[in-house]
């Protein structure tokens, strides 16, 4: 750029108006600068001079607030009855400002037309380059020859501002077209499955609502696999039998103090040889100590921290969800307290200044000395932070970037997350914590136990960092080949037990390795799951599915379609990253993604039965709606509520039953043979069974499941005159011998046992054939449990 030369105008646009505010305070100083109304009231312009690489400007700052324009469908295709929802993956689409931003466009266009440079202060990421591209078209549509700069930061301080604007790039179209793709791809898929969905299943008495008519069933390619996730593991405990395990305990106490040790077994489920084997040990109770092992053990630092970790311990340490982590790093990073807080890098570049960051927080009560303990060479505390693997190539890891001792507007939450932030850093360029283990092992007839001990030589960074802890445990001295009588020698008795449900950070580590959504809009897609009533949180930040989110998964899991699986989202956000490198064009990803949902959509909605009978197992339909007979066939009235019919249906993991269309206010449900193929509610009617009418329903057997003598055609009554059926439910039980496809337990047991989880009878009605969290008058809570976003299931 040469230098000197007439002062010329430049436009700076910021992505909000509070980025507006310091940038210019920052480049100017706060030193002559004018400041004046724009046509939006929220969005100021503010007026200074100052020199980029010895060209005299004169500044112009002002903002958007986020995306300045959207996508949407033209106007024929936007009314959910205009079209068919398949046309949508076709239909023409367009980027407009929405009347709500046309103010700020306005004040765009009068300041552009005046101006020679347009520099571009939006974040510095994909989503921020986007909406870069979005304010040049509109500055360009009325000044053609403006020169356009980016100026790319991480932080709003002093040295990264002036830096940045002496330092000016081009906006890079590569993000800009990523971002464009991701914007069609979600709002063609999301539209055509959330009309489908809607219109399909608007029959359905939603209990989570009090409008059932007028209510919106969204999907999201994003979203929906962050449900599966939550349903996944829902199913996963539900499925889950409890097997009871035994194993032996062994104490020693001296005057040195009392060592538990483990037996290298673990536990067995047989009974019997748990039992031999301790009785064994008791004969001959003497313990000889086979080997003694003494190492140092290291616990090392976290990596620099990233948007996704940030999120993950703000959950586990301070019970703070993703949003409201992600709402309360802005607000610190826009009052130049932190470093740009979405980001997926780990690791410092050689360049960066990490002693004066250090430096920066010497001052502080709390971690201050220890800041000046880094500091200290003799002290030989600092170490080099260690790396991740990961850079985003567009900004550092989240770090302190201005001192705090505690601001009077901040809130708990603002400076918990400060430190934090701060607490981390300083754990980063830390040494490990040091410790020395010690392991023995004993043998007592022939069986290996152990224990071990720590004792913590050196905290290191455990002492700045009091979110981690690594307790230390005292052992007596034992020496190689040394005997003794066990203070105690036990056999007890455990239970396997389910994995819990999962937690908010869970739920981020499977989307992070799944590669659902990017560090800016995780949290996002996890707020709509609640918002949308698909999962409710309860106060440990654990997730579990609502009546409505396991309806959805379950209907499209029947079809046979891993919609809610990650493996799709996936492949779509691996291609948007290949966008935003230049190695696929926005075009090609676009046609073949569009292409391969098409089909996937033509394909599910042709198996839409699947979705209505998911939907039929958990909810009533409204009376007289469409597609009734799909949902389930009237067998009878209900001889429990006498207000609703009977229907047949299948129960949630795929086995046929007749059940009240009232459920779950009434819980009347009858279960059919586990050896019934297919079954069908005919017209002809039962002339013994009271009250009537009482539908026959011709069933088929499977023929290997039926003892010889039965025919695997059969026309029966469920009314409790079919001698035939009574039979085969005897001898077959009501639970079908396959497993539902994805919700029942299919792999072997750890000793080698196949699981069955329908061999018992259920503990409230007593009938075979189902497990006792599936029983029918269990497995659902009431319609006020729910509405209170409690989930009984759990």
């Amino acid at each position: 750029m040469a230098g000197g030369g007439r002062p010329i105008n430049v436009l700076n646009v910021a992505e909000k108006p509070s980025v507006a505010k310091s940038v210019a305070g920052i480049l100017s100083k706060n030193q002559g600068l004018r400041i004046r109304e724009g046509r939006s009231r929220y969005n100021k312009i503010y007026e200074f001079n100052y020199s980029i690489r010895g060209q005299p400007c004169h500044m112009l700052m002002t903002s958007v607030t986020g995306h300045l324009m959207e996508l949407d469908f033209d106007e024929r295709y936007r009314k959910w009855h205009s079209c068919d929802p398949a046309d949508l993956y076709h239909a023409p689409v367009r980027k407009h400002v929405p009347e709500d931003k046309k103010d700020i466009k306005k004040t765009l266009e009068e300041e552009a037309r005046r101006c020679q440079w347009l520099v571009l202060w939006l974040d510095c990421d994909r989503e921020g380059e986007n909406i870069a591209f979005e304010v040049i078209e509109v500055c360009r549509a009325v000044n053609c020859h403006l020169v356009l700069r980016r100026a790319r930061f991480s932080a709003l301080i002093d040295r990264e501002i002036h830096q940045a604007v002496q330092n000016l790039v081009d906006p890079n179209q590569w993000f800009a077209d990523a971002v464009d793709a991701r914007q069609e791809i979600d709002l063609r898929i999301g539209a055509s499955f959330t009309r489908f969905q809607t219109m399909l299943l608007k029959n359905f008495h939603i209990d989570s609502v009090t409008d059932d008519r007028n209510l919106v069933l969204s999907y999201g390619p994003c979203q929906f696999p962050t449900l599966g996730f939550v349903v996944e593991r829902y199913w996963e405990i539900q499925a889950h039998e409890s097997e009871e395990f035994w194993t032996i305990n062994c104490s020693h106490k001296s005057e040195e103090g009392t060592a538990t040790f483990s037996w290298m077994r673990g536990h067995l489920f047989d009974y019997t040889s748990a039992v031999i084997i301790y009785e064994m040990c008791v004969q001959e109770p003497t313990a000889t100590v086979t080997k003694v092992r003494q190492q140092e053990k290291l616990k090392y630092p976290p990596y620099p921290l990233s948007t996704i970790e940030l999120e993950k311990r703000a959950s586990r340490y301070f019970r703070m969800s993703s949003e409201h982590t992600m709402k309360v790093a802005e607000d610190l990073y826009q009052a130049g307290f932190i470093s740009y807080p979405r980001t997926e890098t780990d690791s410092f570049s050689s360049g960066t200044n990490l002693h004066g960051i250090v430096q920066e927080q010497i001052g502080h009560p709390d971690w201050g000395p220890y800041a000046q303990r880094l500091l200290d060479h003799a002290a030989g505390l600092w170490r080099n932070p260690g790396s991740g693997g990961h850079d985003d190539k567009a900004h550092p890891p989240i770090h302190p970037t201005k001192f705090s001792s505690g601001e009077s507007r901040w809130s708990q939450d603002h400076y918990k997350l400060y430190e934090l932030v701060v607490r981390h850093f300083l754990a980063c360029v830390s040494q490990p914590a040091v410790g020395a283990e010690t392991i023995v092992e004993i043998n007592i007839a022939g069986e290996v136990f152990s224990t071990s001990g720590r004792v913590i030589l050196a905290k290191n960074y455990l002492d700045v960092y009091r979110f981690e802890s690594w307790g230390g445990l005292v052992i007596p001295t034992y020496v190689h080949g040394q005997q003794f009588i066990p203070t105690t020698l036990t056999l007890d008795s455990g239970v396997t037990r389910p994995p819990p449900l999962l937690s908010e950070a869970d739920l981020l580590s499977c989307m992070d390795k799944a590669g659902i959504g990017t560090d800016a809009t995780m949290h996002d897609h996890i707020k709509k799951l609640l918002d949308r009533f698909y999962a409710i949180k309860d106060a440990n930040t654990r997730f579990a599915p609502t009546n409505i989110g396991e309806a959805l998964v379950m209907g499209y899991d029947d079809m046979g379609y891993e919609l809610w699986k990650p493996n799709l989202r996936s492949m779509m956000e691996s291609d948007m990253k290949e966008v935003s490198v230049g190695n696929k064009s926005k075009a090609d990803v676009l046609a073949n993604c569009l292409q391969q949902m098409k089909a996937c959509f033509l394909d599910a909605r042709l198996k839409k039965v699947k979705l209505l009978e998911a939907m039929g197992i958990f909810f009533e339909r409204w009376s007289g709606g469409e597609d009734q007979q799909a949902a389930g066939e009237v067998v009878r009235q209900c001889g429990i509520c006498q207000e609703s019919n009977m229907v047949l249906k299948k129960s949630r993991d795929g086995n046929l039953m007749v059940g009240c269309l009232a459920f779950p206010q009434c819980r009347n449900a009858v279960w059919l043979p586990g050896s019934v193929s297919e079954a069908a509610v005919t017209t002809n009617t039962c002339n013994s069974c009271t009250p009537g009418p009482v539908y026959l329903i011709q069933f088929k057997f499977r023929q290997h499941e039926i003892p010889p003598g039965f025919n695997v055609n059969h026309l029966g009554c469920i009314g409790g005159c079919d001698e035939t059926l009574r039979q085969l439910i005897e001898i077959c039980g009501t639970g079908s011998r396959i497993p539902a496809r994805g919700r029942g337990p299919t792999a072997s047991s750890n000793n080698g046992q196949q699981s069955n989880h329908r061999q018992r009878a259920c503990i409230y009605c007593q009938q075979m054939g189902h497990s006792s969290s599936d029983c029918p008058s269990q497995f659902s809570g009431s319609r006020n449990a729910r509405a209170n976003g409690m989930n009984p299931q759990s």
